[in-house]
C-alpha cells in the first residue's frame, strides 16, 4: 500500500513538473516560435504591412525584454495582441489557441453597450434584466480608471475592429475582471471599486464590489434574438422545429430571421424553405426585412439563393473583388477556394459579365494596390440577374437588411454586396466587416496555433471589409428596452418606418 501511495505521489509530481515546465517557454524556443511565425505571415498572409504597422519591430523589442524563460500565456498574450494590430479580423475573432490566461474571479452584474456608455445590469427576483442603480445606470470608472480607457486596453484582439464592434466586444467581456487584470498587468484587489454616473454623466456614486468566482457569475450580455440561436449548431439549421421560427409575415410585412450563413449542402431544408417562403409572399407583402444582426458568418450560399429573388433580371452587378495571396499562377486549391465563395477571374466571365467589369474598373479606387508578384489578379464577385432570374422571380418590393455590429464574415458581405442594389436598404449600425479565406497556423514550440487571412477581398467602395464593415443607409441603435430585453426596438422601429411609406 505504501509502494502504491510513494508510487502515485511521484506520478503526480511528475505530472506537475511536466505542466510547469510545458508552461514556460525559453528565450530559443520563442525566438524560433518568432522566426517561424515571421516566414509564415510574410509569405502567407495577405494583410501583412497593408495598414502600415510592421510586426518585426514588436517581435524584434519582445525579444529583448523576455528573460531566459517566459510563461506561455505571457507569449501568447503578446502574439495575440501583435497580430490584431495587423488589422486581419478573422485572425483576431479566433484568437490565438493553446494558452488560456487565468479566469476564475469575475465581476458580479452584466454589461451592455448603450449609446456609447455601459449600463450595469442585474436580475430581479424573476430573473429578468433590471438596471442595477437606476438613478446611477452608467459606469464611468473601473478603480480609478476611466471606462473609456479601461475597455480600450482590454480587448487586444479587437484593436482593429470597427469602432462600435470594438466597443460591444469589450463591454461585454468587463465581467471578466481577473482576466482584464491581466491584461493590464495589473493586481486584482480584494474589492474593485466602481464608480457609477447618473444619465448626465455628472453626478457620480461608488460601490465595492468582491470577485465572485465562475459558479456566481452572470452570463455576458446579449441580445434576445440572439440568445435564442446561440447553442444552435449549423447542422440544426436543416430541422425543421428551427426552421419554423425563421420565416414570418405579420401586416403584409415579411420577415426572415437568418442566424447563421448556412451552407445549402448542410441545410438544404432552410433553402427550400426560403424559396417556398419567397414564393408566397410574392403578391401577399409590401416590404421584406432580411435580419442578418448578431449572424457570424458561413459560406456564401445563402448570398446567392437570395440574389435569385433581389436582382433585376436585366441587370449585372460586380459586387466584390479580391485578390489571392499566393504564388502566381494560382494554384487549383487556391482557385476552388475563390469559386466556393461564387468568385471569378476576368477570363472566366461571359462577354456581358465582363463589360459589366470594364465599366466597374472605371470608377474603381481600392484602398491599397496590391504587388502582382504576391497576388493573383482580381477576382470577382458578380449578380447577373439574368442567370439568377432563370431559377427565380424578381421581387419589386422593397427589401430591408438589418445588421449589427456582430454581423461578421459572410454575413457582413451579405450585407456589402446587397448595398447599393435598387429597392434595398441597410438599416442598424456598421457591420463588422471581414472576407479573408484563412488558413491555419501552428507555432512549433508553444504549440500556439490561430488562422491568418490569404486574400484581401475588397467593397464596391473600394474599401476593404476588415475594420471597416459596411455602414447602414438607415442607423437605428438598441435603446434601453432592447437592452433590458422589453422589446427588439430596431426591427419595431423599422417596420413603423416601413409602415410610414406606405
Amino acid at each position: 500500500m505504501k509502494l502504491k501511495i510513494l508510487i502515485t505521489v511521484l506520478f503526480s509530481l511528475w505530472a506537475i513538473a511536466l505542466q510547469a515546465q510545458h508552461n514556460f517557454l525559453t528565450k530559443k524556443q520563442i525566438n524560433e516560435d518568432i522566426e517561424f511565425l515571421t516566414s509564415t505571415l510574410n509569405d502567407k498572409s495577405s494583410y501583412t504591412y497593408l495598414n502600415g504597422y510592421n510586426f518585426n519591430t514588436d517581435f524584434e523589442n519582445y525579444l529583448k525584454t523576455i528573460g531566459d524563460t517566459t510563461k506561455l500565456e505571457d507569449f501568447g498574450l503578446f502574439i495575440t495582441k501583435t497580430l490584431a494590430k495587423i488589422g486581419d479580423r478573422h485572425s483576431s475573432l479566433t484568437t490565438i489557441r493553446g494558452y488560456s490566461l487565468n479566469e476564475s474571479l469575475f465581476l458580479p452584474y452584466m454589461y451592455a453597450p448603450h449609446n456609447g456608455k455601459v449600463v450595469v445590469l442585474n436580475l430581479n427576483q424573476n430573473k429578468e434584466f433590471k438596471i442595477l442603480n437606476p438613478k446611477f445606470p452608467y459606469l464611468k470608472k473601473i478603480d480609478g480608471m476611466e471606462i473609456k480607457d479601461f475597455l480600450q486596453k482590454t480587448r487586444p484582439e479587437d484593436i482593429e475592429a470597427p469602432e462600435e464592434t470594438y466597443f460591444t466586444m469589450a463591454v461585454r467581456d468587463i465581467r471578466d475582471i481577473q482576466k482584464n487584470y491581466t491584461i493590464l498587468n495589473k493586481p486584482l484587489p480584494k474589492q474593485v471599486k466602481l464608480t457609477l454616473s447618473d444619465v448626465a454623466f455628472k453626478k457620480d456614486t461608488t460601490i465595492l464590489v468582491s470577485p465572485v468566482d465562475r459558479s456566481n457569475r452572470l452570463r455576458p450580455w446579449d441580445e434576445k434574438f440572439e440568445s435564442k440561436y446561440v447553442l444552435v449548431d449549423d447542422e440544426e439549421y436543416n430541422k425543421p422545429e428551427i426552421i419554423k421560427q425563421l420565416f414570418k409575415i405579420k401586416d403584409s410585412i415579411a420577415y426572415i430571421k437568418i442566424p447563421a450563413m448556412s451552407s445549402k449542402g448542410e441545410a438544404p431544408l432552410l433553402f427550400d424553405e426560403l424559396n417556398s417562403f419567397m414564393k408566397s409572399i410574392r403578391n401577399d407583402s409590401k416590404a421584406l426585412i432580411i435580419d442578418v444582426r448578431s449572424n457570424s458568418g458561413g459560406t456564401r450560399d445563402l448570398i446567392y439563393e437570395f440574389a435569385n429573388y433581389l436582382v433585376h433580371p436585366d441587370s449585372v452587378y460586380v459586387v466584390n473583388a479580391t485578390k489571392q495571396r499566393a504564388t502566381v499562377p494560382l494554384l487549383e486549391e487556391y482557385i476552388e477556394r475563390l469559386h466556393g465563395r461564387f468568385l471569378f477571374s476576368y477570363s472566366e466571365l461571359t462577354k456581358r459579365e465582363q463589360a459589366s467589369v470594364d465599366t466597374f474598373l472605371k470608377t474603381f479606387k481600392p484602398m491599397y494596390e496590391l504587388d502582382d508578384k504576391k497576388f493573383s489578379e482580381y477576382y470577382f464577385g458578380l449578380f447577373n440577374g439574368q442567370k439568377l432570374s432563370e431559377q427565380s422571380f424578381y421581387y419589386n418590393k422593397p427589401v430591408y437588411i438589418l445588421a449589427n455590429e456582430k454581423t461578421f464574415s459572410a454575413a457582413s458581405v451579405f450585407v456589402s454586396v446587397f448595398k447599393g442594389i435598387p429597392n434595398i436598404q441597410i438599416v442598424g449600425v456598421t457591420t463588422d466587416g471581414s472576407s479573408g479565406n484563412s488558413e491555419w497556423f501552428d507555432l512549433p514550440n508553444s504549440e500556439l496555433f490561430g488562422k491568418i487571412s490569404t486574400m484581401v477581398s475588397f467593397q464596391k467602395n473600394g474599401k476593404i471589409f476588415d475594420g471597416y464593415g459596411t455602414e447602414p443607409d438607415i442607423k437605428i441603435e438598441r435603446d434601453m428596452n432592447q437592452i433590458l430585453w422589453k422589446s427588439d426596438t430596431q426591427l419595431k422601429k423599422l417596420k413603423s418606418l416601413i409602415r410610414t411609406e406606405d
